[in-house]
């Protein structure tokens, strides 16, 4: 899918407090950014925002930060945060293949969200849930390690369940239509709320390692 281009959008990104920047910094030290012992939660490939912010709003005895690649998609993100104020709330713009180069140690949850499935065999290593970005997860966490993760794939479902499994994960929560299941705790995506608008399932896994 083609990303329309958003006028103006490097200059709204760069010129946002809620976004990080030499993030190379940080590694290892994102509780003294935050200035606090909270739990730390990361999203990679957020989107539009609307899970990470809400999610920062609900809990904000948690520090969330929000990991996006495409810079017209992150500015629709930050035009969402005018006017609010979310000390929990950070947002980075890189590739997800950087990520262990970005954090040591210190996160407590990993969200996965409507991740693009590659369905093509060649790209299987791209996926992230593939074997190549789990070992790059295993530096990231601080003691347990916990990955949530929602999409409308069937395919890559299953892909990410048999991986996770084969990478020493255990099965937390797992739903295989997630709309039929007690939705009070969920916080949707905007990808999600559109897919849901069509009647199509939402397959959620938590996993614990």
């Amino acid at each position: 899918m083609r990303l329309r281009k958003v006028k103006l959008a490097e200059e709204i990104i760069s010129g946002s407090n809620y976004i990080l920047k030499d993030i190379l910094n940080y590694k290892g030290k994102y509780n003294n950014l935050f200035g606090n012992n909270n739990p730390i939660h990361v999203e990679l490939g957020m989107g539009k925002g609307n899970f990470i912010i809400n999610n920062a709003l609900r809990y904000p005895n948690i520090n969330f930060i929000g990991i996006e690649k495409y810079d017209s998609v992150l500015v629709r993100a930050i035009q969402k945060l005018e006017g609010v104020n979310l000390p929990n709330l950070r947002l980075i713009q890189m590739d997800a293949v950087d990520i262990n180069n970005v954090f040591s140690n210190e996160i407590d949850c990993l969200y996965l969200n409507f991740s693009d499935p590659w369905p093509k065999k060649r790209h299987i290593n791209r996926r992230l849930t593939s074997e190549v970005f789990l070992k790059k997860y295993d530096s990231l966490f601080k003691k347990s390690k916990r990955i949530v993760m929602k999409t409308d794939n069937r395919h890559f479902f299953e892909f990410s369940l048999k991986s996770l499994i084969n990478h020493g994960y255990k099965i937390n929560n797992l739903s295989l239509n997630l709309y039929d299941d007690d939705l009070s705790l969920n916080i949707p995506t905007e990808y999600e709320m559109k897919f849901v608008a069509k009647g199509m399932i939402i397959y959620y896994i938590e996993v614990i390692k």
